[in-house]
């Protein structure tokens, strides 16, 4: 470890990216992305025993859960930010979402990483959720690295799981590990890149890292518990798979194109040490982002970075709103004065944090690819970029349009203003869009999300963080459509078709459609150019 160290400070700003690598976690709800993430951790060092879902009510929660409603349903509903040190590297991992109706904020996260980890089910394969996060990393083209979990349980056989993964979502699926044996004969994973056999032994419930044994093939299989039959099928499946992995292209990987697949077992930690292993060569170092200006940020330039997440009340006694920031060039120092692009408004950095779940540790300094986070003093909003020195601008997030709705009225008439107060909150996260009612009364607001699950989380976000209990109540509206700041484009909309045009919290315009015929009609007349479906 000290060699490396030293080695970054020789290397300055290229050293410190070179030694740091982030990444989203995507999967599919119950593919065991939660354990997965626990295990990472404990095999980091970040944590010294992991405690897993089933063992929450007798035990602990999961690091990476934090917040009540996940900790009581086990579910999570919010990104996280965690990280651990592993042989020199920092690994920067951003735990999404793992409900279907948390897509935009997984989108989000996906926009700070450099690189994915795609957990799939050996017995479901690629599910919806899966496709579409992947779709995301392909559009953005950054490479996706698979780990294939629940080996320990029945499901597909290994060729079965490629095929299930090329034909899905149109990848080249390379395996670079193989399971010995399935199910409840599951042992360990043969190393196809470096050629060796590893066998696991099982303790206590996973808690703690797995012991492997590491053997040629022939004397591994011989000490696994499989027949000669199994053991002569296994010998064809590792010759019809060839050496795969060695012919791999980099360039289709960098690009998303192809995937490289560990096969293993969170809950058992087999083939989790040999996956990260690899995870450290195959995932990328930080790379530039572009600015908004379309031109690539160079690494080494003065420190900049951007908004992707805003997190209200992550300690309640301090009732504070947190601002994730990823860091785009250069060096990040406690106590440096920034700027904030938005309004230049000039910002001294004094209190900046690491995070574990809620946890916080005081942060001196950042390089590209670290997350940090910053007390938001109010100014801050998804997007917004910071910078020292040169300025500079990142628009990288985009809001998407809602597509689920409900009017929001307080219980208790006398707290009106917790209701504002604390949904403007929640909006500035980018939990819930919250809209005037168009003709509604002062006493009334309407949410608008992306998945129907959110409005639970603002209910029970509102009841504890707030104190202010809320009523919602069903609306016909469908869809909405964010306009451009013109009033001749309102005005002729309005003018076409007696229409729902209203405003967000800070003032934007939409327009909200209680029917496909309603939003045609809009589109004919204005064009769907400004029908908006996300806003930056």
């Amino acid at each position: 470890m000290p060699e490396v160290q030293t080695k970054v400070k020789e290397n300055g700003i290229a050293g410190e990216v070179a030694s740091r690598r982030t990444f989203a976690i995507i999967s599919h709800p119950d593919a065991g992305k939660t354990t997965l993430t626990e295990k990472l951790l404990l095999y980091g060092g970040a944590i010294h025993e992991a405690g897993s879902i089933k063992q929450r009510k007798a035990a602990r929660h999961a690091a990476s859960d934090w917040m009540a409603i996940e900790q009581e349903r086990g579910i999570s509903v919010t990104s996280s930010v965690l990280r651990f040190e592993k042989d020199g590297i920092r690994y920067n991992l951003l735990d999404t979402p793992g409900h279907k109706d948390f897509s935009e904020d997984t989108f989000r996260t996906l926009i700070a990483a450099d690189c994915a980890l795609m957990v799939i089910d050996v017995a479901k394969g690629v599910e919806e959720q899966t496709e579409k996060l992947f779709e995301v990393c392909r559009l953005r083209k950054i490479p996706v690295i698979t780990f294939v979990n629940k080996c320990d349980r029945p499901g597909m056989e290994p060729l079965e799981v490629l095929s299930n993964i090329e034909e899905k979502l149109g990848v080249t699926a390379i395996p670079a590990s193989w399971p010995i044996g399935y199910g409840a004969d599951f042992q360990g994973v043969y190393d196809l890149i470096g050629k060796e056999l590893n066998l696991y032994k099982k303790n206590k419930h996973g808690a703690l890292k797995a012991d492997a044994e590491l053997l040629p093939l022939e004397q591994g299989l011989e000490e696994s518990t499989l027949g000669q039959a199994a053991r002569e099928a296994y010998f064809e499946e590792l010759e019809l798979i060839g050496d795969e992995f060695d012919a791999m292209d980099r360039g289709q990987f960098q690009n998303g194109e192809a995937s490289p697949v560990f096969f293993g077992s969170a809950l058992n930690n087999f083939g989790l040490d040999l996956f990260l292993n690899y995870f450290r060569e195959l995932a990328p170092a930080p790379k530039p982002y572009e600015n908004d200006k379309g031109e690539l940020h160079n690494l080494e330039k003065d420190f900049s970075g951007f908004v992707f997440k805003l997190q209200a009340n992550m300690n309640p006694e301090h009732r504070d709103c947190t601002a994730f920031v990823r860091v785009t060039s250069g060096m990040f120092k406690r106590g440096m004065e920034v700027k904030l692009a938005d309004n230049g408004r000039k910002l001294r950095m004094a209190t900046p944090h690491s995070l574990m779940g809620e946890e916080r540790k005081l942060l001196d300094t950042a390089y590209p690819g670290d997350i940090v986070a910053l007390f938001n003093p109010g100014d801050f909003r998804i997007g917004s970029t910071l910078y020292y020195g040169e300025p500079v601008n990142f628009d990288v997030i985009p809001l998407f349009s809602p597509e689920h709705f409900r009017k929001a009225t307080s219980k208790d008439p006398f707290k009106r203003k917790q209701l504002r107060e604390g949904l403007k909150q929640l909006s500035e996260e980018g939990v819930v869009n919250v809209f005037e009612v168009p003709g509604g009364v002062g006493n009334e607001l309407l949410l608008g999300t992306v998945g129907a699950l959110q409005f639970e989380v603002v209910e029970h976000r509102m009841k504890t963080e707030y104190k202010a209990e809320i009523n919602l109540t069903p609306t016909t509206y469908i869809a909405a459509r964010w306009l451009p700041d013109d009033e001749k484009v309102i005005a002729k909309l309005k003018a076409a078709y007696s229409t729902n045009v209203t405003f967000d919290i800070e003032g934007h315009p939409i327009v909200l459609f209680e029917s496909m015929y309603a939003l045609n009609t809009a589109v004919e007349a204005v064009g769907e150019e400004n029908l908006l479906r996300f806003k930056k």
